[in-house]
């Protein structure tokens, strides 16, 4: 397609953190979480020491800061998206980071842990794979049990309350919020990991990731009093509960809107919703999106889910940035994602993902600040970044999809056929 462009080396292995680097991350990120007067309660750590796995949840790029002050003095080696190795690679691999293409199955990274464990060193996974969307959790991956019981070393979670209230992934502009909760807690020592059950290790994972920013933010009385406070909200609540339209929603300064019909909501200081007419459907923004995701289900369930849309792709072989592939054709239907289309010099692309290779998909609001809402869709090899054309639209919706269709095809596991050719 692009001859001469070289790869992402995959295979390098990690390096242990430069001293002098290591010194840096702590004077980077001690600050920030002094700011947020940030508060990390230690459970069941008695006498631990690396090697040990640490997962994260992710909702703000404050979390990598707050997991760097709760595992100092030790060193670290992060998994990171390949996009976050975008003109500074060479920094990030002496800081030890390991790169990861989104939600594929990557053997080579199974090496990588190993090879960090065997260092004596923390490796630090986020299994969300991305900010959430709301402040709650995001789907987890079945294989992470799995992985587990591979590592053999304890499992250790950093669950952080409050960076989804200060900087949420629709609208990421500080809002000073303090104090940020975070809860440090051993969730398996070696003995206990090897006795147990792969089933029992998700379930514990699972229970261990269960959070709810906006909760914690009202239960705690969490000011904020940004004016703006709203701004963005639409790309997640993307259906008005009202008049059940969809992609008609907007915000501006505090109050959500439905161009459709009209009705308003206002999100309160404590993160709340009131109608400023009639019923209040959702007071509790996780809730309303929760509705969302049951409309796509039975879409789902129906066998109705299908969107289209011509879109620009882009494409991540490496990490010196972003090449345009050009025009082409997003599909995703109840067969999967399809991505096709012709560059500038006539050659064909094409990108296949069938339902059974995505239990989740990566979507970003605005990326960039300059190309719009888009998905991503990983290879081994390559990310494609596709910006479909249009308002007519939600990459929520289409990442809420991805899930249910995920979610259908375990319980009614099927032989698909492939419409896309």
């Amino acid at each position: 397609m692009y001859s001469g462009v070289k790869r992402f080396d995959m295979k390098k292995p990690p390096v242990k953190q430069n001293r002098v680097l290591l010194a840096v991350s702590w004077l980077l990120s001690f600050p920030g979480v002094w700011m947020h007067n940030t508060r990390i309660k230690e459970s069941k750590t008695e006498d631990l020491k690396p090697p040990y796995l640490l997962l994260c949840n992710h909702n703000a790029f404050s979390d990598f800061k707050v997991a760097t002050a709760a595992m100092f003095p030790y060193r670290s080696n992060f998994v990171v998206a390949v996009d976050g190795f975008i003109g500074r690679e060479w920094l990030m691999r002496k800081l030890g980071c390991i790169a990861k293409r989104k939600f594929t199955n990557d053997m080579m990274l199974i090496r990588h842990l190993q090879r960090v464990i065997a260092n004596g060193n923390i490796p630090v996974i986020y299994p969300e794979a991305r900010y959430s969307l709301c402040g709650t959790t995001a789907v987890l991956p079945e294989s992470l049990g799995k992985l587990c019981k591979l590592l053999k070393v304890p499992v250790v979670s950093l669950i952080i309350n409050g960076h989804h209230i200060n900087s949420p992934f629709w609208n990421t502009k500080e809002r000073r919020v303090r104090p940020i909760d975070a809860a440090l807690t051993r969730l398996f020592s070696t003995e206990e990991l090897l006795s147990a059950s792969v089933c029992e290790i998700n379930e514990r994972i699972r229970e261990a990731f269960k959070y709810d920013d906006f909760a914690w933010q009202k239960e705690n009385r969490i000011r904020v009093s940004n004016p703006k406070r709203a701004e963005g909200l639409h790309k997640v609540l993307y259906q008005c509960p009202n008049c059940k339209a969809e992609y008609r929603m907007i915000s501006k300064g505090a109050r959500l809107l439905c161009e459709a019909c009209g009705k308003a909501w206002l999100m309160g200081i404590y993160g709340e919703l009131s109608a400023e007419d009639g019923q209040t459907e959702f007071s509790h923004i996780p809730d309303w999106y929760e509705w969302e995701r049951q409309n796509v289900k039975a879409e789902v369930q129906e066998g109705a889910y299908s969107f289209s849309s011509p879109a620009t792709v882009y494409s991540l072989p490496n990490s010196k940035g972003f090449i345009r592939l050009g025009e082409g054709t997003l599909t995703h239907n109840m067969e999967g994602f399809a991505v096709q289309g012709l560059t500038s010099h006539g050659v064909q692309f094409e990108m296949i993902k069938p339902v059974p290779s995505m239990y989740s998909c990566h979507i970003e609001y605005n990326y960039l600040k300059k190309y719009g809402d888009c998905i991503d869709l990983n290879t081994l090899d390559d990310t494609y970044y596709i910006y479909p054309h249009g308002s007519a639209f939600s990459v929520t919706k289409i990442a809420l999809a991805t899930e249910e269709l995920y979610a259908q095809h375990v319980k009614k596991p099927s032989v698909l056929k492939n419409s896309f050719s």
